[in-house]
């Protein structure tokens, strides 16, 4: 079975809206034949606002979306999904999602053995290798393994940077970002609490 992939950098590009850059990319790879597409939202915290975002901007392409954490059996949504889209937040806390929900193998077997399309933003990027180990995150919680889906056969850091002092690249290098500074402050409430 042909593998059909679609691992994107990230979400927001500087100066554009919530997948804005490559919205045509994923018209193009979803295509006419899918309607739905399930969302992996585990990177964030807030995975009901993540949805939304989701949801509202894959609405604009012609696709519904469904997200595996408003399923009753996350098993079953990856079973029935006729596309996965897998975002960007934490890549830690997103590996840790996938094991907890027990979808890491179902995920892989459903894009290797079934071709459903499988597109990653960033942190869905970082998972659809080997393993994690590549990531820039902050390791906010801990997975039982850094093992990941495995869709491809190498890593990948979506974030890697050449020095370019220019560069208005929203992501890696540089001062940190909002989203980042929260993910900081839960890892020292975690440390706190568990002293």
């Amino acid at each position: 079975m042909k593998r059909r992939l679609l691992l994107v950098s990230n979400s927001t590009l500087h100066g554009s809206g919530y997948l804005e850059h490559c919205q045509q990319h994923i018209s193009r790879f979803f295509g006419k034949d899918i309607k739905r597409v399930l969302f992996v939202p585990y990177a964030l915290h807030d995975r009901d606002a993540y949805t939304k975002t989701a949801r509202d901007k894959f609405k604009t392409l012609g696709y519904e979306v469904d997200s595996i954490h408003e399923a009753s059996d996350p098993i079953d949504a990856v079973q029935r999904a006729e596309g996965i889209f897998i975002g960007g937040g934490n890549t830690f806390r997103l590996l840790k999602g996938l094991y907890d929900s027990k979808v890491v193998t179902e995920i892989r077997r459903r894009v290797l053995e079934d071709g459903v399309p499988y597109m990653g933003s960033s942190a869905g990027t970082n998972v659809a290798t080997i393993s994690i180990n590549t990531t820039n995150d902050m390791p906010i919680v801990y997975p039982p393994s850094f093992y990941a889906i495995g869709l491809v056969p190498f890593n990948i850091n979506p974030h890697y940077l050449d020095p370019d002092p220019s560069s208005r690249h929203m992501g890696g290098e540089g001062p940190l970002l909002p989203e980042e500074v929260t993910q900081h402050v839960e890892l020292w409430k975690l440390q706190w609490l568990t002293k």
